[in-house]
């Protein structure tokens, strides 16, 4: 379950993590103009007008803007309500004090699946795209994998403070910055999460550190310890990525994650599986779809339809191992797909193998896609469509 930046502060802020003086809440253009009114009147010299929708982007899509009076406050709340973002349509909008920023930063702590543990990720290069900094800047992003054992009493405050040394931050946070640490690393033990994030973790003239915004999943197969995570579930926030209810609608095995590289294959292990050989080839999946164990060419035609409408898949890596699932029938489907969506710039990495593999790659062969790339191995395929993902991206 993905929680919008304002339910985020809120889980941050129970847990000690220090956040941004509590904003309003508002559904429509007047409750934000009196929302404007009582920040500023409260002696604040501007508020953020911020888009809440389960995506990234909000920024460059226009969907956080600084006012410094009512009156400008009243137009961006005309701009960005009923604003779509990536197929979300924005219906609740988050107004806070703004707040002085000295430097941007970058902190995370996730469910590390590739390392069996947790991993925290830090970079004094905040405010933007994590990813492009990995991309262009790798020495600026520090990873570190921890395990379950060496966490079994939350993160120890030492480890805390390398990390952020490691990763540059300035002498004169690194105390504040490594206590945010260990209090966001609890927060994410505490709630059940797979993703802590702040982006960007900002350094006040004080020298403090705070999270200007939050990014949290949590795991749903422990909402039973969280009461269904009902407190969470509030109207005009949209329960399900728009891909994600098509897909259910469909009948298709669909999870939206947040990488570029679009994922289909059959059967739920062997789609696991191609997650963790992306990520050992520097990738991040975009999604995990299932098309099942006897794809038929509509089947494979709709599912790598559904994958190429997410705006952030930048190559799709198609896996197959033939068994009730024939060759054949995957590459007409595939074949099929292109026909219908006619041409589209995401490279389609193909690893076809088991049941009538070689008449399948035949079809594919013959049809001279422009689209289509063959692989041997899964290693091959995963590291050919991550690269082709970057040069997209």
């Amino acid at each position: 379950m993905d929680l919008v930046e304002f339910q985020g502060k809120q889980l941050f802020g129970r847990n000690g993590v220090p956040v941004p003086p509590v904003g309003s809440v508002c559904r429509t253009v007047d409750e934000i103009v009196a929302a404007a009114e009582q920040h500023l009147g409260e002696g604040s010299s501007a508020v953020v007008v911020k888009a809440q929708v389960k995506t990234g982007g909000r920024g460059k899509a226009g969907g956080v803007k600084l006012a410094t009076s009512v009156e400008e406050a009243r137009a961006h709340a005309e701009s960005i309500l009923g604003l779509d973002i990536k197929g979300h349509v924005v219906q609740v909008v988050y107004v806070e004090p703004a707040s002085d920023i000295e430097e941007e930063y970058y902190l995370s702590v996730m469910h590390d699946r590739v390392g069996k543990g947790h991993l925290v990720i830090c970079s004094r290069e905040g405010g933007v795209d994590i990813e492009e900094v990995n991309r262009t800047n790798p020495d600026a992003v520090v990873k570190r994998t921890l395990t379950p054992h060496e966490t079994a009493d939350g993160l120890d405050p030492a480890t805390a403070r390398e990390i952020v040394t490691q990763a540059s931050f300035p002498a004169e946070v690194v105390d504040s910055a490594a206590d945010l640490l260990v209090r966001l690393f609890a927060a994410y033990l505490a709630e059940d999460a797979t993703l802590a994030e702040i982006n960007p973790l900002i350094r006040r003239p004080d020298d403090t550190v705070i999270a200007l915004d939050a990014k949290v999943s949590l795991d749903g197969n422990a909402a039973f310890r969280h009461d269904g995570y009902a407190e969470w579930k509030i109207d005009g926030l949209d329960a399900d990525d728009p891909l994600e209810a098509e897909a259910k609608a469909k009948g298709i095995q669909y999870v939206k994650l947040d990488g570029a590289v679009g994922v289909l294959g059959n059967g739920a292990g062997l789609v696991m599986a191609t997650l963790d050989v992306v990520a050992q080839n520097g990738g991040r999946a975009a999604n995990f779809l299932d098309v099942g164990g006897g794809a038929s060419a509509d089947a494979m035609a709709e599912s790598l339809d559904l994958v190429l409408r997410d705006p952030n898949v930048h190559s799709v890596f198609i896996n197959i191992f033939g068994g009730i699932t024939r060759g054949e029938e995957v590459a007409g489907g595939i074949i099929e797909a292109t026909n219908r969506l006619g041409a589209f710039p995401q490279k389609l990495v193909v690893r076809l193998d088991g049941t009538n593999a070689d008449q399948g790659r035949r079809m594919l062969e013959e049809a001279n896609l422009d689209s289509v790339v063959a692989a041997a191995t899964m290693q091959e395929a995963a590291a050919t469509a991550v690269r082709y993902a970057a040069e997209q991206a």
